[in-house]
């Protein structure tokens, strides 16, 4: 089974930012019911991803820096990351074909 990394204020610039390869992160919170039902959504991809991107979750309420610097104002959003910057930024809960479909073109 593949890491699920967790992101937050401390060790985003790092983790995500400076990462040699892209990097998708769940802005989440435990009361979101929506980030629950995308929860094993992100986990399937990070399995799938396994080596080839990062895969982490963010808890908003916890890292307000990093929520506030990236303007997250919905949750759930996921945010592709590459070379430090966002590349594609979805919100809100969806089927994971529709976010493979935004992704994929980020990824090749």
């Amino acid at each position: 089974m593949a890491t699920m990394h967790e992101f937050n204020d401390a060790n985003f610039k790092t983790e995500v930012l400076e990462s040699a390869g892209p990097v998708l992160v769940d802005f989440t919170a435990e009361w979101c019911g929506p980030c629950h039902m995308l929860a094993p959504i992100v986990e399937k991809l990070n399995e799938d991803w396994k080596g080839a991107v990062k895969v982490g979750k963010l808890d908003t309420d916890a890292n307000l820096a990093t929520t506030m610097a990236y303007e997250v104002m919905s949750l759930p959003t996921l945010i592709l990351f590459q070379n430090g910057e966002p590349q594609e930024r979805l919100t809100g809960f969806m089927q994971r074909e529709r976010i493979l479909a935004k992704l994929k073109p980020h990824l090749n």
